[in-house]
């Protein structure tokens, strides 16, 4: 799913500057990745190369940076930061099942026009994200990236999720004709796989997730930017 976890993961005090200063690091070479990733996408549409897809042209950087993510399990599973375990591995799972199930599985996903809308999404919301982590750890987030990390959300979740979607469904459009990565029944180990049908369950699972992750955003954002509001007003 497009969205993350609300709020950023905070750090146990008596773990120190060793621990601060990889998070800083982690975050920032994040936000480095995302905003190349961002220009990547921008300098693709204003100067298209020959016989290059977008994915063949953003491909490295997103599969370096979105699987990259996959380290804050470990993160919170090590204790590093103070998130829940399988909340952050929810959120990571979305994304790279559509990274390396989906766009590197297919050749059809890659060629739906959910590609540039999930780059999109998914590149500007980490830049604000991992910008605001980074600067958050260092105890200096301006009103600014706090107004952008709950507000661009409104517009920029729908837009990543339906990116997401229409590559799943690309996918299976490709899996159901072609039966790929599909093991059928009989066979020495009496199992059976269905890669058309595991797209479609992912895609189903939207239906539930992304409503409540949804609105908890938007009740974040009210709480926060008020909170901030006033503080501002107090000082």
């Amino acid at each position: 799913m497009s969205g993350k976890a609300a709020t950023a993961p905070k750090t146990k005090k008596e773990q120190g500057i060793a621990v601060k200063s990889y998070l800083v690091f982690y975050n920032v070479a994040q936000v480095v990745g995302w905003s190349y990733l961002l220009f990547q996408l921008a300098w693709y549409f204003i100067s298209p190369p020959k016989d290059t897809t977008l994915w063949e042209y953003v491909k490295l950087t997103v599969i370096i940076f979105q699987n990259a993510a996959l380290l804050e399990v470990v993160h919170a599973a090590l204790g590093l930061v103070v998130s829940n375990v399988f909340m952050t591995a929810a959120q990571v799972y979305s994304r790279v099942m559509v990274v390396c199930l989906v766009l590197l599985a297919t050749p059809t996903a890659p060629l739906s026009i959910g590609l540039p809308m999930a780059l999109f999404a998914w590149s500007v919301t980490e830049v604000i994200r991992y910008s605001f982590y980074a600067l958050n750890l260092l105890g200096a987030v301006p009103f600014f990236l706090i107004w952008c990390r709950y507000t661009f959300f409104i517009v920029l979740y729908p837009i990543g999720v339906s990116g997401e979607l229409l590559c799943i469904w690309s996918a299976y459009q490709h899996a159901a004709a072609t039966s790929m990565w599909s093991y059928a029944l009989p066979n020495i180990f009496n199992f059976t796989f269905d890669y058309g049908y595991f797209l479609i369950g992912n895609m189903l699972a939207y239906l539930p997730v992304f409503p409540q992750l949804y609105l908890y955003m938007h009740a974040q954002r009210k709480k926060v930017i008020k909170g901030e509001g006033s503080s501002k007003k107090t000082k």
